[in-house]
């Protein structure tokens, strides 16, 4: 994927839309993914999984692989 603002950042923003961590997979970021998905079944007993389910969109769309 070549960089935040590329189709690849959008798929996996898209991705992790649905399914928090999915983007961060398809970006190869295993570690991350796993952390976002855990954190988000977790929260969301709390009723502020939505957080974390932002922040795994956001993460996805403007990662940089270059950094």
């Amino acid at each position: 994927m070549a960089g935040q603002g590329s189709g690849g950042n959008v798929l996996a923003a898209l991705c992790s839309f649905f399914i928090p961590g999915f983007g961060q997979l398809l970006q190869g970021r295993l570690l991350m993914a796993f952390v976002q998905f855990a954190l988000a079944g977790v929260l969301w007993f709390f009723l502020l999984g939505w957080l974390i389910h932002l922040w795994s969109i956001v993460d996805a769309a403007r990662f940089d692989p270059a950094k």
